[in-house]
C-alpha cells in the first residue's frame, strides 16, 4: 500500500525588498528606481532566511534598510493573527 503525498503547508507569500534610506529614522527611499527586490517566498522562514542574508550583505551601509511585507495578510485579511 502506498502512502498518500504530504499536502503541502499552506503558503504564506512574503516578500524581501531593500533600499537606501533618505534618513534612518524614516522609511523614505532615496530612489524608488535603486530597490532590491530580493524575491517572494512561500513561508516567514524562508523570507526572513534571504532578509538575514541581505542584511548582513548590506551592514557596513547604515542607511540601507531590507523589509519582510506579509503579502498574504494583504491578498486575504484573515490570515492575520488577532492582537
Amino acid at each position: 500500500m502506498t502512502k498518500a503525498p504530504a499536502k503541502p503547508a499552506q503558503q504564506l507569500l512574503h516578500l524581501v525588498f531593500g533600499g537606501e534610506l533618505d534618513d534612518v529614522k524614516s522609511v523614505t527611499f532615496k530612489d524608488l528606481h535603486k530597490l532590491d527586490v530580493v524575491g517572494f517566498y512561500p513561508n516567514y522562514a524562508e523570507a526572513h532566511q534571504a532578509w538575514l542574508g541581505k542584511a548582513r550583505e548590506t551592514l557596513d551601509n547604515a542607511q540601507m534598510r531590507y523589509f519582510i511585507v506579509h503579502l498574504h495578510r494583504l491578498l486575504d485579511p484573515s490570515t492575520q493573527k488577532p492582537d
